[in-house]
């Protein structure tokens, strides 16, 4: 079995020159709404505006020299895509990014800001993931998945080490949970790390529960996602994921959250906090603000996980 904690300590040091060890901002506004102490983990400040640089620069630097040379292949609804074009821009390497016909328009762009070259393919996340690894076994090119590789989760968990370095007395966490990579390498590292007990909480929309219901048949289920403003988060999930077992081992609670509440906590964000954030962040806060009784005298700690919100949706959640 793999030693999460100590990958999570390992990739730590590999994309330390990398990455920003982001804020950990106590909410004043939460706090006095909810009664707990509320902090909130400010990845939307991230490079690329998405804790996926993490993950990506973890993988890419844990590949052979020579291995990453030759390039590499990944899929993304969107922010693994910037990270990777991001990560490949940094060392100097070649890579293709496949991502869904739906993808939003404005991480699209992101990735080709970067320098990725795009390729489209599929109408679900799972369609584009097993697309791009079959491409990429077929030209010997290392693939780099969103979230099913050890390598990715422990560099996710990186964000667990910064988590308990800032606040050691921490009670909970609430992270918006799509493939399980973030929430599954973060879990890992506090599960085992903290030194008491951390309630890990995922969030997810009602329209796209992919994960939280296939924890609750005790299997990986192929069912279909409704749109949802968190887009980070929507799709399927890959056959065999490392991620659903460290996701039903590891995470307390799941809480499903509805389009309406998402909107609420993007614009709470932005009214009490003048920060910025895409819908999977709006999902994270909004399902802590559903179950907030519970965690009255407590510390909190809300992973805001992005930033990359189109203009387009943005207008629609203030209206």
């Amino acid at each position: 079995m793999i030693d999460l904690p100590n990958q999570v300590r390992a990739a730590a040091e590999r994309i330390g020159p990398y990455v920003r060890a982001t804020p950990l901002d106590h909410s004043l506004a939460l706090s006095q709404q909810t009664g707990a102490q509320v902090y909130l983990k400010l990845e939307n400040q991230q490079h690329t505006g998405s804790f996926k640089v993490r993950g990506a620069l973890s993988k890419l630097l844990a590949l052979p020299a020579e291995r990453r040379a030759a390039g590499v292949v990944t899929a993304s609804s969107g922010n693994h895509g910037a990270a990777v074009a991001y990560g490949l821009r940094q060392l100097g390497l070649p890579g293709v990014i496949f991502v869904p016909e739906h993808a939003a328009p404005t991480k699209v762009a992101a990735i080709r800001r970067y320098g990725g070259e795009v390729r489209f393919h599929g109408v679900d996340g799972v369609d584009t993931e097993l697309f791009a690894r079959q491409y990429a076994d077929q030209r010997g090119l290392a693939y780099i998945s969103p979230y099913n590789d050890w390598d990715v989760v422990a560099g996710q968990g990186t964000i667990a080490i910064e988590l308990l370095r800032d606040l050691p007395e921490l009670d909970a966490v609430f992270i918006a949970v799509g493939g399980g990579g973030l929430v599954g390498g973060v879990a890992g590292y506090l599960k085992a790390r903290a030194g008491r007990p951390v309630a890990v909480v995922g969030a997810q929309p009602a329209n796209s529960a992919v994960m939280s219901a296939s924890v609750t048949a005790g299997q990986i289920l192929d069912m279909p996602s409704l749109p949802t403003l968190s887009d980070g988060t929507a799709g399927g999930i890959e056959p065999g994921a490392l991620t659903f077992e460290l996701c039903r081992a590891l995470v307390d609670q799941y809480v499903l959250v509805s389009e309406d509440e998402i909107a609420g906590g993007i614009r709470l964000a932005i009214e009490a906090q003048h920060q910025l954030i895409e819908g999977a962040a709006g999902a994270a806060l909004a399902a802590f603000l559903k179950t907030a009784d519970q965690w009255r005298g407590r510390n909190v700690a809300i992973v805001l996980c992005g930033a990359n919100i189109s203009m387009d949706t943005l207008r629609a959640v203030l209206a």
